[in-house]
């Protein structure tokens, strides 16, 4: 088989070919086709939370594929089940959970859960934000570069820029019904917003009749070191998005909210594989592996020990690189474009992202080994200070 960088007929315009053809992942490691081994700082964008082929998770999705694959939701199923009873206890006092496959949906189903509650179109989000690419995600979604070519989106959006807490209480009137935020801004270059901003916004919407939402697709179980970011914050959302690490790679995703929020009737909202017992099965195992393995206090541990060791070896020079980041999801602000740094790591067999055309962004697997970890530091110091 061809390779994208060989195959004329395939278009790599869309989805940002870095020319690098990938066929294998074990643990924190991928493979391409030479068999060169690549350190995955990526996790796919925060998805592989467990690492690639984690022996629990394939035995559970090879055994959940011998028995069902196919269940929509008219229909019951003992995994599904056993999947939203877990959910339950990690975003207790939340109890309601609409199953999807992605976290552009489980933001979709927010925002007609708050037109259908409040009676209010009108949302507000913040500037720099990252929410998804469908027309309605697309919306809240900040960049330019996402949007432009899909206008006009939906009306009565509006951003506010984070920590203007002026302009916040402005944009919050009468036609608002829901105020959806980032504890952390991944794709807006890892940011994290002020604990007492984040307060005010879920203040405001309580007390004018909105719905505060947290988006965690990013963040979700145990990326910032807690189960989710808004408990950094103290935050009680009415409503959380989740995806990504979810499934450990599996597609997956869910809104969680409160029973008296529900405002939809029976029918009026559905997917037709959402809550599909494969994917189930994946994220049963996932959250099982995230508890057995105590995923969430080693990415609080090595997330910490990681962004003091980076920000110890890049503070130093005439113009000193901000580091910034919870748990094991961190962000590099170089001084020029991070894209020539991300490619001369790749050349040394380390994946790492962007956040913006001057962030790297580091999402490795929550069980990424301390020593893969410290060289991946050493590597992307030795680049950046060149």
């Amino acid at each position: 088989m061809k390779s994208l960088a060989e195959n004329p007929v395939l278009d790599a315009r869309f989805s940002g070919y870095r020319g690098l053809d990938l066929v294998r992942g074990e643990g924190s490691y991928v493979f391409d086709t030479k068999g060169r081994r690549y350190l995955d700082a990526t996790s796919m964008y925060g998805v592989a939370v467990v690492g690639h082929a984690h022996p629990v998770l394939t035995e559970a999705l090879v055994e959940q594929s011998r028995r069902m694959i196919s269940c929509f939701a008219s229909f019951g199923n003992p995994v599904r089940e056993e999947l939203l009873q877990s959910l339950g206890a990690w975003l207790a006092p939340l109890d309601r959970f609409f199953l999807c496959n992605s976290g552009t949906e489980a933001v979709e189903a927010a925002l007609k859960i708050a037109r259908a509650s409040t009676g209010r179109s009108g949302v507000v989000a913040l500037s720099g934000a990252f929410h998804g690419r469908t027309m309605g995600a697309l919306s809240a979604t900040f960049r330019g570069r996402h949007r432009e070519a899909f206008q006009p989106l939906l009306d009565g959006v509006r951003h506010v820029r984070p920590g203007d807490a002026t302009a916040l209480e402005k944009s919050i009137d009468d036609r608002v019904g829901l105020i959806l935020v980032e504890c952390v801004q991944g794709e807006g270059g890892v940011r994290l917003i002020d604990p007492d901003f984040l307060r005010q916004a879920q203040h405001l919407a309580h007390q004018r009749g909105a719905l505060f939402a947290v988006d965690e697709v990013q963040t979700g179980f145990g990326r910032t070191g807690r189960d989710f970011s808004y408990q950094h914050v103290g935050l009680q959302p009415d409503l959380v998005c989740l995806a990504k690490a979810m499934g450990g790679g599996v597609p997956i995703g869910a809104l969680a909210f409160r029973s008296e929020r529900a405002g939809l009737e029976s029918g009026a909202h559905g997917s037709t594989f959402g809550g599909n017992p494969l994917a189930c099965a994946a994220g049963l195992a996932v959250l099982q592996l995230l508890e057995n393995e105590d995923l969430v206090r080693r990415s609080a541990q090595h997330g910490k020990r990681l962004l003091d060791l980076l920000c110890c070896q890049l503070s130093t020079g005439e113009a000193p690189i901000e580091v910034r980041g919870q748990g094991l999801m961190i962000g590099i602000e170089l001084k020029d474009s991070a894209v020539p740094v991300q490619k001369r790591l790749q050349e040394r067999g380390y994946l790492v992202l962007g956040a913006g055309p001057r962030v790297i962004r580091l999402l490795p697997p929550l069980n990424t080994p301390w020593n893969d970890l410290q060289q991946l530091a050493d590597a992307i110091v030795e680049e950046v200070l060149r």
